[in-house]
């Protein structure tokens, strides 16, 4: 349904603001008026996923804690739910990943900056107790290393900035961007790749090689004379193939079979070069290498 991205300094308040819009939400789905859909309102944190604030004091360990919030992120997301992230989100690159996963699936997204100063998040820190207060070290690198959300750009819209000294927050237009705001369709960038099954490499090598020694065998019988014959390569799988009146050596098969694995390996490496789903199966792959022969031997 939508997901409401929290972003601010550390200890600047984030998570009270957080529960004040699960709060707001929540009041507002219970209301008799309400006749929407029926929805749950979810806060994902460091806290709820047992990640130690010692998690930010290198580089290893903070990827680790973003990767897990992420992944948590990708569970929770749904047409019924609205997923609230609170966390720092303090990097921009980070941010627009979630954007992108939100889009995926055609949620209505939104950013809720809460702003406090270094001090007051400096001194917030030191009221606070074992594993919930960060290194000072760990806490100036964070605000040093903060990326201010921005209006400007798609994935932090729309934008709404709450002060730390703010009672409340604007809980009418949260509510409206994540009721009636647009839902942005997935693109080339966001959709999901279609992937190919495991054993695509297999079934490509073992196809493409199978085709070679059949044409090579029947070429033996026939003598070289050509024509459309049918290749029976398994129990199931016997292609037809156009043969030219001549004699075709190995070496050529076996040039034409290793560019034609390696166009298609990249497609099994990187997802699919085509729209849709691409079929690979050993029949399918079958005549795709067939067609392959018949473009590229000369006659």
């Amino acid at each position: 349904m939508a997901l409401i991205t929290i972003s601010g300094y550390p200890c600047s308040g984030k998570t009270k603001r957080a529960d004040q819009v699960k709060a707001g939400l929540e009041e507002r789905l219970k209301d008799p008026s309400y006749e929407g859909p029926s929805l749950k309102v979810v806060v994902l944190s460091d806290d709820v996923l047992n990640v130690d604030r010692s998690s930010y004091d290198d580089s290893r360990s903070e990827k680790s804690a973003r990767g897990a919030l992420f992944t948590a992120m990708q569970r929770q997301m749904g047409q019924g739910t609205i997923l609230i992230l609170d966390g720092m989100n303090y990097i921009k690159g980070f941010r627009y990943q979630m954007y992108c996963a939100a889009r995926e699936l055609k949620l209505r997204v939104c950013t809720v900056y809460v702003v406090a100063t270094p001090e007051s998040c400096k001194q917030w820190n030191e009221e606070r107790e074992g594993v919930k207060a960060y290194n000072s070290e760990t806490l100036d690198n964070l605000i040093q290393r903060f990326e201010e959300p921005s209006s400007m750009v798609r994935w932090d819209s729309p934008l709404f900035t709450v002060l730390w000294s703010d009672d409340d927050v604007p809980l009418d237009q949260i509510w409206k961007a994540v009721m009636e705001g647009n839902v942005k369709p997935p693109n080339a960038g966001t959709q999901a790749v279609s992937k190919a099954p495991t054993d695509a490499l297999h079934t490509l090598e073992h196809i493409s090689a199978s085709t070679v020694s059949a044409i090579m065998a029947e070429q033996a019988s026939s003598g070289g004379l050509g024509g459309t014959v049918t290749l029976s390569l398994t129990s199931t799988t016997r292609p037809r193939i156009t043969l030219p009146s001549r004699n075709i050596t190995l070496s050529e098969l076996q040039r034409l079979k290793r560019q034609f694995v390696t166009v298609h390996k990249k497609a099994i490496t990187l997802g699919t070069v085509e729209k849709g789903t691409v079929d690979w199966s050993e029949e399918r792959v079958a005549e795709k290498f067939v067609t392959y022969l018949e473009e590229n031997l000369k006659p």
